[in-house]
């Protein structure tokens, strides 16, 4: 249903593939939540296509857009090495600021963002749409009824095999998977340690991307609470891995982001009570036949609530315009910058091993 209050005046930054192909095409189905008012782009053919489809005005700088004062949220979709400086530009000026990922490129800036937007009377929301991913929230939804048992360690991966060579795989120009896929998933990560950190290890390599950015990471996350969460993002891998690996107590889930396999123990079936025997057992001794009942399941990724990660948008105007909580806090996506500058200092390897193309 479209809201009765007027939609939110959008002033985009950046008319590039999270731009165009992302904020406009999911906002532009929210007609009654969203009006593009304006756009900003370095480029004058992009600048050119946005003002022959929305009749909007358009700016080559960010400066003017702030400035225009029809423009009610500045929403950030240019390169990562941006996206603070814009950000804090449009806080001061008193906007809404929607900023896509990663909010920073270090620690150091997230927190100067966080202090900035608490002083300033603009208003900053953060573009994690991946928390409103489907999958993600059917298998809290899993988590949540016990089934699996105590979860113990979680493995999540993203692979696709890419020779990639535009700006994302430049460090300059804040590129590589650490801060492309890497705020979602490192974020998916912290929220199911559901604990403080206690150690982590890391590497990176480049494999198949051009450039200088790694596109390879592995991050293994060990929480106070004893759980840990191993994370692969590759764009070098052939064969993927399935994108959730749960392990739990009382079972396992794996899920592929289209559907969800479980094996758990069947928890109406108490199991017998069994002891370690410190004698010495016979020759080809076997271990006695345990009396377990599984439970089996498969079934589509389906969460109740109904997410999937164009909902970040009506949640974004739910709490623009009706004053509720917005479901992304930025103290908690601070703490996701602070994790990826942590593997940045403490990486034990960046090897360069591209199988074609320069620098």
């Amino acid at each position: 249903m479209a809201s009765k209050k007027k939609p939110i005046r959008v002033g985009l930054v950046g008319m590039g593939r999270a731009g165009w192909a992302t904020h406009v095409a999911e906002f532009e189905k929210r007609p009654g939540k969203f009006e593009l008012v304006a756009a900003c782009d370095p480029l004058a053919k992009r600048r050119a296509l946005a003002s022959e489809k929305f009749g909007c005005p358009v700016y080559k700088d960010v400066q003017d857009l702030i400035d225009d004062p029809n423009v009610e949220m500045v929403s950030i979709a240019c390169r990562s090495n941006e996206h603070v400086q814009y950000a804090l530009r449009g806080l001061k000026a008193g906007k809404i600021v929607n900023l896509e990922k990663p909010i920073a490129l270090t620690y150091a800036q997230a927190c100067k963002l966080r202090d900035g937007a608490a002083k300033a009377p603009g208003t900053l929301y953060i573009r994690h749409n991946r928390r409103f991913e489907s999958a993600f929230h059917h298998i809290q939804e899993i988590l949540a009824t016990g089934v699996l048992g105590d979860l113990y360690e979680v493995k999540l991966r993203r692979h696709t095999f890419n020779r990639r060579d535009d700006w994302q795989m430049l460090i300059d120009c804040g590129g590589g998977q650490l801060m492309n896929w890497g705020p979602h998933i490192i974020d998916h990560g912290l929220i199911l340690l559901d604990s403080p950190v206690r150690d982590m290890w890391c590497d990176l390599k480049r494999i198949a991307a051009v450039g200088d950015a790694e596109d390879h990471i592995k991050v293994i996350l060990e929480g106070e609470n004893g759980r840990v969460v191993d994370i692969e993002i590759s764009g070098g891998v052939a064969i993927p891995a399935p994108a959730w690996t749960l392990y739990g107590t009382k079972g396992s889930l794996v899920c592929d982001e289209r559907t969800i396999r479980m094996k758990y123990l069947d928890p109406k079936h108490k199991l017998p009570r069994r002891r370690a025997k410190v004698g010495t057992p016979e020759f080809y001794h076997q271990a006695e036949p345990d009396d377990l009942r599984w439970i089996e399941k498969e079934m589509p990724v389906a969460p109740e609530t109904g997410a999937s990660m164009e909902s970040i948008w009506d949640a974004l105007h739910d709490s623009i315009r009706n004053g509720a909580d917005y479901p992304v806090p930025i103290d908690e996506i601070v703490e996701v910058m602070r994790v990826i500058t942590e593997v940045k200092k403490r990486r034990t390897r960046l090897k360069i091993q591209p199988i074609g193309g320069t620098k």
